[in-house]
């Protein structure tokens, strides 16, 4: 056995293994703090790298919802509007039918064509306040419903516009019409029976849409968690065993000062062989 005061090779060695095991107990205690095994690439560059894709994947998909939930919700509106127009369109053409008896008076004709028109006026008001974010599916305009649907921005799910403003192709009715005779009775009957039908298609075709709208918001949601959940196994820490090596850790850390104190008093020895 060789004693030197210059080196101290056992003092050396409890230096480096307490060294090891600070850094061991450093990262240890990061992961508890973040609750990540993998917070930077330099724990691991290639899982950091794919776990940051992921998450710029999840972050479109956020947006894809949002898309979606507007989009949902001016079909909702246009479908609650031309529910609501749709049956007034019943309505009217039961005072048209009325209103074509050439049994009845003039007052009676008159006081039903009233009713008429009150009936035909609320579509116009209906058809204005269909608007959902500044978009209105059924007015005279051209909006249409485009949503996005994948995280790329680079696939949409489109719905088109549909007109059924009075007059305007889908309805026949007029804003100016009226069943103040028999004869205009009967026209705005056959007109009615035929706006029915168109409207009744509208519906069917936004319908449609909204039926699409909520099956791609649901399975974008689905798309979500399960790339949230691959992100967490590539990258989350197992606390509890983490925990488990935290307290391991630290007594070794402990027994490790404790071992590079004693051999920093193994050169003291040295004195001893001078003592006579």
């Amino acid at each position: 056995m060789t004693f030197s005061v210059n080196t101290n090779p056992s003092a050396l060695s409890a230096l480096r293994n307490l060294n090891n095991t600070t850094i061991d107990l450093g990262l240890t205690q990061n992961r508890v703090n973040t609750g990540l095994k993998i917070s930077s690439a330099k724990d691991n560059a290639a899982v950091y790298s794919i776990a940051q894709r992921l998450r710029g994947d999840l972050r479109g998909f956020n947006a894809v919802k949002q898309s979606l939930d507007r989009a949902i919700s001016t079909t909702d509106i246009a479908l609650a509007a031309g529910g609501a127009i749709s049956d007034l369109l019943i309505e009217m053409k039961e005072k048209a039918v009325a209103a074509a008896d050439a049994g009845i008076d003039t007052a009676s004709r008159n006081a039903i064509n009233e009713d008429f028109i009150q009936l035909r006026d609320q579509i116009t008001t209906i058809v204005s306040n269909a608007a959902f974010n500044g978009s209105n599916l059924i007015d005279g305009g051209t909006d249409q419903i485009v949503a996005i649907t994948n995280p790329d921005a680079t696939q949409t799910l489109s719905i088109a516009h549909q007109n059924l403003t009075l007059g305007g192709g889908n309805i026949t009715i007029t804003a100016t019409q009226t069943i103040d005779t028999a004869t205009k009775a009967a026209a705005a009957v056959t007109a009615l029976v035929a706006s029915l039908d168109n409207v009744n298609s509208v519906l069917t075709k936004i319908g449609a849409g909204a039926s699409a709208l909520e099956l791609q918001r649901n399975f974008a949601d689905k798309l979500a968690d399960a790339i949230e959940v691959g992100i967490g196994n590539l990258v989350d820490a197992d606390l509890a065993r983490e925990s488990a090596k935290l307290q391991s850790l630290q007594v070794k850390q402990q027994l490790g000062v404790q071992a590079l104190s004693i051999a920093n008093q193994a050169p003291q020895a040295v004195l001893q062989l001078f003592q006579g």
